[in-house]
């Protein structure tokens, strides 16, 4: 199956937070699974980096390489298609970043990997 990790969930899968569910741990340590970063989680990575509020001890770039490639996670663009359902999608949820990711899941369909429960409130599956 294929997953969409939400920003927190990647930053606490490669931190090992104890705020990251085992039932998302699971999935993402089977190899059976396919797991998906949006490149708008980096955006909002490196956005929070700028402003102070995120400390990585690495720079993006090697982030990126040691945590997203070196556990074999899949980067999605962002695609027109996407935007398209964006544009139209509920405001069941402000955030910017967090939009993007649920039009992703709706156009792809991916389940997402979230603690966030304002995502069900749209017709994608949540794990957590």
């Amino acid at each position: 199956m294929e997953y969409l990790l939400d920003t927190h969930a990647l930053l606490w899968i490669v931190t090992d937070d104890k705020q990251l569910s085992k039932k998302v741990k699971k999935i993402f340590l089977d190899e059976q699974n396919e797991i998906f970063l949006s490149i708008a989680s980096l955006w909002e990575i490196a956005i929070k980096v700028s402003l102070n509020r995120l400390e990585l001890g690495l720079s993006l770039n090697e982030f990126y390489i040691r945590h997203v490639v070196g556990n074999k996670i899949r980067l999605i663009d962002i695609k027109v298609e996407h935007l398209a359902v964006l544009e139209n999608l509920e405001f069941h949820h402000r955030d910017p970043f967090d939009r993007i990711l649920i039009a992703q899941c709706l156009v792809e369909k991916m389940a997402i990997m979230s603690k966030d429960k304002i995502f069900s409130n749209y017709s994608i599956k949540r794990i957590w």
